[in-house]
């Protein structure tokens, strides 16, 4: 009894020494995406008022959280009954990604008067505002999970091979990683600002390398926040591109000479902007029978 009490603690432990070693495989391979994800999910949870910034990113991250829920189960399944399945979704989510980015450019190169206009112009009320905040709100939460299948799905790849009882816990680790890493980190970046005037408050403003610290946190929150603009538009351009560049064998042969990068954006940048043509154009064709 005693020998087999002790033989299922060896075996456990065996298992738990394979779930680390191919956590940290897993890991390595969906870094790159991981920080894309970080860029894309900072740049859609920033631009709120000091006072709703962490209630919109607890909502965020639960959307995230359930997103994880819906897609974990479903991925298993479908590895195991629907493997053919796997490939149109990544290309699905790769055109919207590749939209989102190609929009954003659009929009800064010819909306860019007419959203200043509008924001000097336009006082919001407060139930305008709450109703912008939800709109963001559930665009970031359908953004994470488009991002949220591509990183899963690659983990699931590193252990494709290997038994259920090491794809579950593999894979699951990479996806709370995913929620937990993620949004903690932009949680971090958006409340930049807020622990540097604290840091200035506890030296009263006096000069000194405190307040000098805090001033720098203040002053580099909107320059983070650009940043991260233009970062997480490219990163929705990169991954969009990277997913039709590794599962499109045609485009992944013809540009191979090239460097992956500059291949994935380029490929992100011409799916996008077809994707935004046709949506302009189904938009017109909408709007003339609606009239």
């Amino acid at each position: 009894m005693a020998t087999g009490f002790f033989a299922l603690f060896d075996d456990i432990a065996i298992l738990m020494d394979d779930v680390a070693v191919m956590s940290k495989v897993a890991t390595k391979k969906t870094a790159g995406i991981l920080g894309d994800d970080l860029a894309v999910s900072a740049n859609k949870a920033a631009g709120f008022t000091s006072s709703r910034e962490l209630p919109v990113l607890w909502a965020i991250t639960k959307g995230s959280f359930i997103n994880k829920i819906i897609i974990l189960p479903f991925v298993f399944l479908m590895s195991a009954f629907m493997p053919w399945l796997i490939i149109p979704i990544l290309m699905l989510g790769g055109v919207y990604l590749a939209y989102e980015g190609a929009e954003k450019i659009y929009e800064y190169f010819f909306h860019k008067t007419e959203k200043k206009h509008l924001s000097s112009m336009e006082s919001k009320t407060p139930e305008q505002i709450l109703e912008d905040e939800k709109d963001k709100i559930k665009s970031a939460i359908f953004t994470d999970f488009i991002l949220s299948v591509e990183i899963i799905i690659i983990a699931l790849s590193t252990v494709a091979d290997k038994s259920l009882s090491i794809q579950i816990p593999v894979v699951t680790f990479i996806a709370i990683i995913a929620t937990v890493g993620v949004y903690g980190i932009v949680a971090l970046i958006v409340r930049m600002d807020d622990f540097g005037y604290k840091l200035i408050a506890i030296n009263n403003g006096a000069k000194g390398i405190v307040t000098s610290i805090g001033k720098i946190l203040v002053a580099s929150l909107p320059k983070v926040i650009k940043t991260l603009t233009v970062v997480g538009t490219l990163a929705m351009l990169l991954v969009a591109g990277e997913i039709f560049l590794h599962n499109v064998h045609v485009l992944h042969e013809r540009l191979h000479d090239l460097p992956e990068m500059i291949s994935a954006l380029g490929l992100g940048l011409i799916v996008g902007i077809i994707a935004v043509a046709v949506v302009m154009v189904f938009s017109k064709i909408k709007g003339l029978f609606t009239k």
